[in-house]
């Protein structure tokens, strides 16, 4: 099957020259949606801290919890980071045979996702991804005339040092007992009347936090990077062509591996961050879990993959694969629901809901994505922040199909 011209978060929304896109990747975004909606309002519905941060107003909230960690936390931006390094490598090619100059090309797009990404952490959800996602980028762009064996030196290199640096952190507040790591009751408590307060009170509580998001630059950026020359090493050996997707033995193999190396170490993470391990172990749990989560990450993208490839999956893959398509629309959407369910401008519902409830209730959402998704792809190429992502790409006015 021939690969799609689009990238991840912001896709072109259809292939470039008339070829056909690719569902199974397309549903692999559309999977990971879900994964993104899930943690990320673990903390816009609540005060964030070290031991979980949203009320036990149910038996099941801990549960909830500790499920959301072990299965999810970690692990959806990273697959989201490997499939925008695969992008990367097919807007190469587009840019290739438009005979354009690739350089500005990316340029411009990486400075919209700046920008949408601002506004995104300003007005919406201060957990934002996408400036990290286009400040990183650069070192992406910087590095694309390297070749496949090159790139995936580089990228074990970064995973290594990060994961080692991370690790040793954790170990150290592990044997020194830092005391308490979460929130204060006071800094909770003024989150609290900020995201019940009005528009305003929303908005300068997000700017105030503007230089968290930039502090996870250095926390986050090496396993980001990582997972982009990753995906770029995919795009450039084909590991999602036609040829590679058939060779099922060798996604059942990265699957397993995967599932024996991420399982244990997401146990460990769950354990320390929601418990019942001591407080001391939370940052070490932080680290094992962000260092076992690609292992993970990759079980899922090779487990879904063999998935598809069943006539149960390929049904299945053709529900997510709209919502994949119009990924930055549907993330967009998630953010801007859930301020209007949580902050003070909406029901303001922030510290008032169970983790249980929460999820239960994003997982309405997500059905709700999908079958608009479903509706909008079946009549329009991109969804509408595609739409604006690609004019400034291309500095153009896209087509509508």
């Amino acid at each position: 099957m021939t690969q799609q011209s689009q990238a991840v978060l912001g896709g072109d929304g259809g292939a470039a020259g008339g070829r056909p896109r690719m569902v199974e990747v397309d549903a692999l975004r559309g999977f990971a949606l879900l994964g993104i909606l899930v943690v990320n309002l673990m903390t816009t519905a609540g005060p964030p801290g070290a031991r979980g941060g949203l009320a036990g107003v149910h038996a099941a909230d801990g549960a909830v919890e500790w499920a959301v960690v072990l299965l999810a936390q970690s692990k959806f931006y990273l697959l989201f980071s490997f499939l925008f390094g695969y992008s990367f490598t097919l807007q190469m090619d587009s840019a290739a045979r438009a005979g354009a100059r690739f350089a500005p090309r990316m340029s411009r797009r990486l400075a919209g996702l700046f920008v949408l990404g601002a506004a995104h952490a300003v007005l919406l959800y201060t957990g934002d991804i996408l400036m990290i996602y286009a400040l990183l980028g650069l070192v992406l762009l910087a590095a694309r005339n390297a070749g496949p064996a090159r790139a995936w030196r580089a990228a074990l290199w970064v995973y290594g040092v990060a994961g080692g640096f991370l690790l040793l952190i954790g170990l150290g507040a592990a044997l020194l007992d830092p005391g308490e790591l979460g929130e204060s009751a006071t800094v909770k408590a003024e989150l609290t009347a900020a995201y019940r307060g009005g528009f305003a009170e929303v908005v300068g509580a997000n700017i105030r936090a503007l230089p968290e998001i930039l502090a996870a630059v250095p926390l986050m950026g090496g396993f980001v990077v990582a997972a982009f020359l990753v995906g770029f090493v995919a795009g450039r050996r084909q590991w999602l062509g036609a040829a590679a997707l058939a060779d099922r033995a060798r996604l059942r193999r990265i699957c397993l591996t995967g599932l024996a190396i991420g399982v244990p170490g997401a146990v460990f993470s769950a354990a320390g961050l929601v418990g019942p391990l001591p407080e001391r172990w939370t940052l070490l749990g932080l680290a094992v879990g962000m260092v076992a989560a690609p292992a993970l990450s990759a079980a899922y993208a090779t487990g879904l993959l063999l998935w598809f490839a069943t006539p149960g999956g390929a049904a299945t893959a053709r529900v997510l694969a709209p919502a994949g398509r119009m990924a930055l629309t549907s993330y967009l959407t998630q953010s801007l629901v859930m301020a209007l369910v949580f902050s003070g401008y909406g029901l303001g519902l922030y510290g008032r809901t169970g983790a249980a409830v929460a999820v239960g209730g994003a997982c309405v959402l997500y059905a709700c994505q999908l079958v608009l998704s479903g509706w909008l792809m079946r009549r329009y190429r991109l969804g509408p922040v595609e739409w604006l992502l690609r004019a400034v790409t291309l500095w153009a006015r896209p087509g509508r199909s």
